[in-house]
């Protein structure tokens, strides 16, 4: 049996009187693309950081690759091999498209004609080799998204942690990121995504998990998951579940694809 690449035992963490994971444990397989899902609040970000390393739990294990990452240094885990994106993204906006990818490839690479180098080859991935040049500041809502990507896979990950990489996105550029999100992950790398756009779950994840105020309260494919009563009972609601169930595998997401849209 593989080992997993990521594996979760109990992992918990308060804010004063809010316990905001509790006793989660998960493991995610290498070279699988899958997801997490729950209303806001869910404890979903708080978890992401609790994996990689910006947050200690306050109880529970976190094991990358083979070792005990539990509470380690967030630039250690990304030597590491373990990166994640922001919800909301600040690029150095004075500095080219080019630049920001670099300051993550400089994790690997020293030589700024390297890291450069480097910087080039990753935005053709994402689809902003036309932007190199241009001012980070300059980038619309989705170029920015795509630069918050390519700075993340510049640090050669083993594993990708997206944070809501579609927010914020209208349904063609959420379109058009669908396969750029796909085409890392048949490239190697292995991809955990929070997301609330839920077409995309459909139609990215192999696997999916349900956070609800700190805990996991499902997990499986897609299709088993939005069947979950308590999965729409705490999250989707009867008219997102129906119309993700009804969907055709691969249609271009919707702004109705969201948890809570007008039925």
């Amino acid at each position: 049996m593989t080992e997993p690449l990521l594996s979760l035992r109990g992992v918990s963490r308060a804010f004063g009187g809010l316990r905001a994971v509790q006793d989660v444990s998960l493991d995610v397989a290498p070279g699988t693309l899958t997801a997490l899902i729950g209303p806001n609040g869910a404890g979903k970000t708080t978890l992401f950081a609790l994996m990689s390393g910006f947050l200690r739990p306050d109880s529970g294990s976190v094991r990358f690759d083979g070792r005990d990452v539990t509470g380690l240094a967030p630039h250690l885990a990304a030597r590491a091999g373990m990166t994640r994106t922001f919800q909301i993204v600040q690029p150095f906006a004075a500095q080219t498209v080019r630049e920001n990818i670099a300051v993550g490839a400089h994790l690997h690479e020293a030589r700024r004609a390297a890291a450069l180098a480097a910087a080039t080859e990753v935005a053709e991935r994402v689809g902003l080799g036309g932007q190199l040049d241009r001012p980070a500041g300059d980038l619309t809502v989705a170029g920015r998204k795509r630069l918050e990507l390519a700075r993340a896979l510049a640090t050669r990950p083993k594993l990708l942690l997206l944070d809501e990489v579609l927010a914020g996105l209208n349904p063609q550029e959420i379109a058009d990121m669908i396969p750029v999100v796909r085409g890392i992950a048949a490239g190697g790398v292995t991809v955990l995504m929070i997301e609330h756009v839920m077409q995309a779950v459909m139609n990215l994840a192999g696997h999916v998990w349900v956070l609800a105020q700190g805990r996991l309260i499902a997990q499986g494919a897609p299709a088993q998951v939005t069947a979950d009563p308590a999965v729409i009972e705490a999250y989707l609601g009867h008219g997102t579940a129906a119309r993700l169930r009804a969907a055709v595998p691969g249609g271009a997401p919707a702004a109705a694809d969201a948890p809570g849209a007008a039925s």
